[in-house]
């Protein structure tokens, strides 16, 4: 391979939380680091080692929300470049434990919410966020 596509930087694995309230909102946080910090998007972050992806998601979300998920199926990755890294997102489906819980913004999150279809349209999101949610069928009502 050419010196110039040849890509030297560390994977990341990471993980993302589709999570839906039982009015099918979707679980969304405003990132309070980078990248994307102001932005919206899905919970989650980095899986520590000696995690599982399941374990990671069930951490970051309640790190992120205050809210108790258990981890499903795989619903997609992404992989987002940054200068120094890629992170390899697994975007996991999670049910709530508690149907009447409400999210409170921790950890790295600086605001969470469900949201709705009309919420979300109003939201600035992290690039190509609904567009993937979209594409794998995901998008709140």
């Amino acid at each position: 391979m050419p010196p110039e596509e040849r890509d030297d930087r560390p994977v990341v694995p990471c993980v993302g939380a589709i999570v839906h309230d039982r009015r099918r909102r979707l679980l969304l946080i405003r990132r309070g680091q980078d990248p994307g910090r102001g932005l919206w998007s899905v919970p989650g972050g980095r899986v520590e080692p000696g995690e599982t992806v399941a374990e990671a998601v069930e951490r970051e979300v309640l790190e992120e929300t205050g809210l108790r998920v258990r981890a499903g199926h795989e619903v997609g990755r992404v992989r987002i470049d940054a200068a120094s890294v890629v992170y390899d997102v697994a975007d996991l489906a999670c049910a709530l434990l508690d149907d009447d819980a409400v999210p409170a913004a921790g950890d790295d999150a600086t605001d969470a919410v469900f949201a709705d279809a009309a919420t979300l349209a109003g939201l600035a999101c992290t690039p190509r966020l609904v567009e993937t949610l979209d594409g794998w069928g995901v998008l709140p009502d």
